[in-house]
């Protein structure tokens, strides 16, 4: 079972992922391939409940960059847990692009991922395997505060230690 991990907290996902064979719903929103929407871009649009995105990890999102506005959530894939491409591409969303609506990380997300991908702009996690709620949220607020320093730029977190130095000595 998928649960969605969602500003720290667990909560219901009305989404869908509809496959590429699988017929669109017509009523709720719903997630679909890079094929699908580059296939049938006319009729999916026009979506009133809502339209989402799926890139797998080789689909950068400069692909869709003049469709972002179409989309709610621009789901990331993780095919596996050590293909660190969605990083990139979620920080191109939020930083480069100025994607504002969610992205979500899908796949292979595990634990020690979740701090990395709250740094890098991802907004919610779907999380398989049959973890209680209490469990994930609380693996969520011990991630965020494992470590009180970074050495990376990032959208999120603590200020960079090197600009920490060089902000004290110009003080």
């Amino acid at each position: 079972m998928t649960k969605l991990l969602k500003d720290g907290t667990v909560t219901n996902d009305p989404w869908i992922h509809v496959a590429d064979g699988d017929a669109v719903p017509e009523s709720g929103p719903v997630i679909v391939t890079l094929a699908r929407w580059q296939a049938e871009h006319n009729s999916l649009a026009g979506r009133a409940d809502g339209l989402g995105i799926r890139l797998e990890s080789g689909q950068s999102p400069e692909v869709i960059k003049d469709d972002l506005a179409h989309f709610a959530v621009v789901a990331l894939a993780f095919p596996k847990f050590a293909d660190g491409r969605a990083y990139s591409h979620a920080r191109m969303l939020k930083d480069r692009l100025g994607y504002t609506g969610e992205v979500r990380a899908v796949g292979d997300v595990l634990r020690d991922q979740y701090r990395a991908m709250y740094r890098c702009g991802f907004d919610a996690l779907e999380i398989s395997g049959d973890h209680p709620a209490d469990k994930l949220e609380a693996d969520w607020r011990s991630a965020l505060g494992e470590l009180r320093h970074a050495y990376q730029p990032s959208l999120r977190g603590p200020e960079p230690v090197l600009r920490q130095r060089h902000r004290a000595a110009a003080a």
